[in-house]
């Protein structure tokens, strides 16, 4: 019935990466390891890390016209991705400053480029791939009005995800189709209004669901996650690794777990396999570069 198991709309960026020792403070400069770059932007990322697990795969998204847009294009083909959703022009590629310290923790700079011209129109014209998807996948590093297109063509018995990253307030028609939405602890308080929301990641899950989505996914990076529907809260625990780099690690996560719910596996054992994939993504450097195979996952 459906030719792609998942469907990603969101951006595609180069990553600008730098090691450093430490992060700088507000008129700091630091110095840091040789600059590495990298395809990545959220979008971009977990069509590569649907596919590498097996996830039949299509990307819904604008590059440039540019070298940066090319490197883009040849890692989504190399990785299996059906590309013929990505729109070229209108603005330079995307583009992502990246800092990695020692621990792994990043912090990121995203200058949207032609990610911000992913218009309620493209949306609209791609109308056959969001038919032909069992599962769309976005994020808020495109417009949000082209999310919101999303999902008013969102064909019936087609699950929508969403990772609402960088946070913003959502719409409630967005947060209404949402099964699941994924957010870690900031976005979770983002989502929430910012204000004293409490430390209890299960009342973080539960005032969320009751906002509007079908079901709630918190991530809580070393110590799991938790799943939340109408009937539970479930706690799933993490997979202890030695991280090196946490850049993309989101990504795969909520890539693995929107291709395992479209295979039709319960919310509990979706989370606990994209634990298991985030956990392998954060032993290696890079975004895409650090994403496992399936086979990888099964020998975790």
């Amino acid at each position: 019935m459906y030719d792609y198991d998942v469907l990603v709309v969101g951006s595609a960026n180069v990553d600008l990466v730098i090691g450093v020792e430490r992060r700088p403070g507000a008129g700091e400069t630091v110095l840091g390891s040789d600059l590495a770059v990298h395809p990545g932007g959220k979008g971009a990322n977990q069509a590569v890390a649907a596919a590498r697990l097996g996830a039949r795969t299509a990307l819904l998204a604008r590059v440039g016209d540019d070298a940066n847009g090319r490197l883009l294009l040849e890692s989504q083909r190399g990785a299996g991705v059906d590309t013929r959703g990505v729109l070229v022009g209108g603005a330079p590629t995307g583009v992502a400053l990246i800092t990695v310290d020692p621990s792994g923790d990043n912090s990121i700079v995203v200058s949207p480029g032609a990610n911000g011209r992913l218009t309620p129109e493209d949306v609209r014209a791609a109308g056959p791939l969001l038919r032909a998807s069992r599962v769309v996948s976005a994020q808020l590093e495109i417009p949000v009005e082209s999310v919101v297109e999303v999902v008013r063509q969102l064909p019936s018995g087609t699950r929508f995800v969403l990772n609402p990253s960088p946070p913003q307030a959502l719409p409630a028609e967005v947060l209404a189709a949402c099964d699941p939405l994924i957010v870690n602890e900031h976005e979770a308080r983002v989502i929430l209004g910012g204000g004293e929301v409490g430390d209890d990641p299960a009342a973080w899950a539960r005032e969320l669901l009751a906002s509007g989505p079908r079901s709630v996914v918190v991530t809580l990076g070393p110590e799991g996650a938790l799943v939340a529907t109408a009937e539970e809260v479930v706690r799933v625990a993490s997979v202890k690794v030695d991280a090196v780099d946490t850049t993309g690690a989101g990504d795969s996560f909520t890539a693995a777990l929107a291709w395992r719910l479209g295979a039709g596996a319960a919310p509990a054992e979706a989370a606990a396999y994209a634990a298991r994939v985030g956990a392998l993504a954060v032993t290696r450097r890079g975004a895409q570069e650090s994403f496992p195979t399936a086979e990888e996952v099964a020998a975790l």
